[in-house]
């Protein structure tokens, strides 16, 4: 059985690289991945970056407007840098925009953000709590309202509602703390791109049992594993290929082999076979370079062509 038959798949869209994008690789990425049989497209969020990388909510509106049934996908949005107000507006305008199709992606974020941004660490837990508090209140009550900690609102009102009632908030973490988190809170959860797959192998069986203590079916809460890939049939090509981008990107040359996965398309078919052996029922796949190119390949690999 062919993997698209196993678990729906995403695609990520070229949005960070060392290099600048071109929108036309964009549009061409987005187009053809819906056409492919890909189920959502995805970007990350990284404001102050080394390499060159978009606004999500700016990129997905692009890639909405030039397809029709994808869904739209960021992960993660460091929900600790934004007011949680834009944020609901911005993810609901674009769910709106759409059509339903936008999913919400969320972390705690790094030390690194809290100090680039100037917001204090202190209560980020109760913070991003509420923050989702805030967000759900937001997009499906009338009006809305909250005292917390750290947000106060007196009968507010917001205006379009996401499509999507509820629409999907995921979350992308970590530490076993996180991912218990995550079990309750969220609507799915992914593990990140830099992060190895040993530690995804070590997160899904914590997830599905705090899944299960509060009284979800982990069969149907969407686990994922975004996974940086280069498939080439001469394989010392797509390891130096995925190795550039560890390195230049990611400072972690480690995570070539720790984290992605290259080689021949029987050997990335096997690696992604062997996530989805360790509990993955939902794979973002994340090309490196060549990405028109590495769709196809990566569409041959998991049997949508």
């Amino acid at each position: 059985m062919a993997l698209k038959d196993k678990i729906p798949l995403g695609v990520a869209l070229p949005h960070r690289s060392p290099q600048p994008v071109d929108m036309m690789a964009v549009r061409r990425v987005a187009q053809r991945a819906e056409a492919l049989g890909f189920r959502d497209l995805w970007v990350t969020e990284n404001t102050l970056d080394h390499v060159f990388c978009f606004d999500p909510v700016v990129v997905l509106t692009y890639a909405a407007a030039v397809t029709t049934t994808i869904r739209l996908g960021a992960s993660v949005v460091v929900m600790a840098v934004h007011s949680p107000l834009m944020i609901a507006h911005q993810w609901a305008c674009l769910d709106y925009a759409s059509n339903g199709r936008a999913i919400l992606g969320v972390g705690l974020g790094r030390e690194h953000h809290y100090r680039q941004f100037e917001v204090p660490e202190e209560g980020r837990v109760t913070r991003f709590r509420e923050e989702l508090a805030v967000i759900r209140s937001l997009w499906s009550e009338q009006r809305t309202t909250f005292h917390g900690r750290f947000y106060n609102l007196d009968d507010k009102r917001m205006s379009p509602k996401p499509v999507q009632q509820p629409m999907p908030i995921w979350m992308g973490v970590g530490h076993p703390n996180a991912v218990r988190r995550a079990a309750r809170l969220a609507d799915g959860w992914m593990g990140s791109g830099g992060s190895s797959i040993a530690a995804f192998s070590r997160s899904v069986p914590i997830l599905r049992e705090a899944l299960e203590k509060a009284g979800r079916d982990p069969a149907r809460f969407p686990t994922s594993k975004r996974v940086f890939m280069a498939v080439d049939e001469r394989p010392e090509v797509a390891r130096a290929e995925l190795h550039r981008w560890f390195t230049e990107v990611y400072h972690n040359p480690e995570g070539t082999d720790a984290s992605g996965i290259h080689g021949t398309p029987e050997q990335a078919r096997e690696r992604l076979e062997e996530l989805v052996a360790m509990g993955a029922n939902h794979l973002l796949l994340n090309p490196v370079s060549r990405y028109a190119e590495q769709l196809e390949a990566l569409a041959a690999v998991v049997g949508f062509s």
